[in-house]
């Protein structure tokens, strides 16, 4: 992230829009950017200037000072005590500065709010297994989202951070690293949302130092993957609503999007994976009355496939040969067909 607040605005919005439009011919017709993406980037898809899937976008993610959203390393000395503000995260401090941001954000359309309430890999300064945030400032931004009907996105690992997004009414909990049985029974009961990301788990693990992670980061992964599977057992198990990301990063990673239902198929059924995908998802974003579903007066977002996904989930990454018709909306994003 370090990287992308350095880079020019104009290279950074044409990446932006390339991986837009990677993703619509992968088949994602709608995509959810919980934090970075603005109003600039929605509209110049629904004007028709990017040929992308709808975007639903957060605007920049809430981090306490040190927090996961706070890219300045520990080494870095500030000139005046001014917060941190980067492309994805601003760095917010007290119930007061949470309402503030989080208005604004809301005022400029943001879908959503997203709160960091755990520490995580990419940030310098953190452990995974720190809390952040304050409950009382953590109900400030569910507030402020309520106001406008909107909801709250966490970034999550800890089991801990998952029950304080049930005390505090977040409704979407993403990564949801570790979350034990009792857990994913009180997420189950309060009717939020796991939203779990093993795709960039894979990226970390494989391809971490490639992608230009430094080794620290790289460290705090070790051992996650069996526990985001093993999360998402009990998550099953409780009757949590399981929805499906990836957060990808880089340049180059972007077609294990396209990876993350055949990450899931380890411990899901593919029925299970699609739901997650589809219906699943449209209800953690609101949208589960015109997406998400093949029903009258449902948007007609439709795939075409050359196998049956439920004999092979993994065809979707196959996509360039085995998925010769992408519809958005009834339009054809691309057809193959004749």
């Amino acid at each position: 992230m370090q990287a992308l607040d350095r880079m020019p605005k104009p290279l950074l919005v044409s990446y932006a829009i390339k991986h837009l439009e990677d993703a619509a011919q992968r088949g994602f017709t709608t995509v959810r950017d919980p934090g970075g993406g603005d109003v600039g980037l929605s509209l110049a898809v629904e004007h028709g200037l990017v040929r992308g899937p709808r975007f639903l976008y957060g605007g920049k993610a809430l981090s306490q000072t040190g927090g996961h959203g706070d890219m300045r390393p520990g080494v870095q000395e500030e000139p005046c005590n001014c917060a941190y503000s980067g492309v994805i995260c601003q760095v917010v401090d007290g119930v007061d500065e949470v309402r503030k941001v989080a208005r604004d954000e809301l005022r400029k359309g943001a879908d959503h709010i997203k709160v960091f309430i755990s520490g995580g890999v990419a940030s310098p300064s953190d452990p995974i297994w720190m809390p952040q945030f304050t409950n009382d400032e953590l109900r400030a931004a569910v507030e402020e989202a309520a106001t406008r009907r909107k909801y709250v996105i966490a970034h999550c690992h800890t089991d801990d951070g998952a029950r304080r997004c049930v005390e505090t009414g977040i409704r979407s909990i993403d990564h949801a690293s570790h979350v034990t049985d009792e857990t994913a029974r009180l997420i189950a009961e309060a009717g939020s949302y796991t939203v779990p990301t093993l795709a960039v788990v894979h990226e970390i693990l494989e391809s971490g130092a490639e992608a230009g992670m430094p080794q620290e980061s790289i460290d705090k992964v070790g051992g996650m993957l069996d526990t985001v599977l093993a999360s998402i057992e009990s998550c099953r198990r409780a009757g949590v609503q399981i929805g499906m990301g990836t957060d990808l990063f880089g340049t180059e990673f972007h077609d294990m999007q396209a990876s993350e239902m055949r990450f899931r198929a380890a411990v899901d059924k593919p029925i299970d994976i699609l739901r997650s995908a589809t219906s699943v998802n449209a209800e953690i974003a609101q949208r589960g009355d015109d997406l998400g579903r093949v029903a009258p007066g449902y948007l007609a977002d439709l795939l075409v496939l050359d196998r049956n996904p439920l004999d092979d989930v993994s065809v979707f990454e196959r996509y360039r040969s085995e998925m010769p018709l992408v519809m958005k909306g009834g339009a054809f994003i691309r057809n193959q067909l004749g």
